[in-house]
């Protein structure tokens, strides 16, 4: 939405969020890292999100060869 011109602040009120600070950082995340950014990490353990992250990273790079 943000590429579309629209302002974060009305996005969220579209949205429901009450904090565009939490839009805000939704969107870092997303832009630093894709849908994996914001996946729930919690209660999970460090080997098994290296290894989903290294997965990711690999199938990222099939696809751009």
């Amino acid at each position: 939405m943000r590429l579309q011109g629209i302002p974060k602040a009305k996005i969220a009120e579209e949205l429901g969020i009450q904090e565009v600070g939490r839009l805000k950082i939704w969107m870092r995340k997303y832009r630093e890292q894709g849908d994996f950014g914001l996946m729930e990490h919690r209660g999970r353990r460090k080997e098994y999100k290296d290894l989903e992250r290294e997965v990711k990273r690999l199938r990222l790079e099939n696809d751009v060869l």
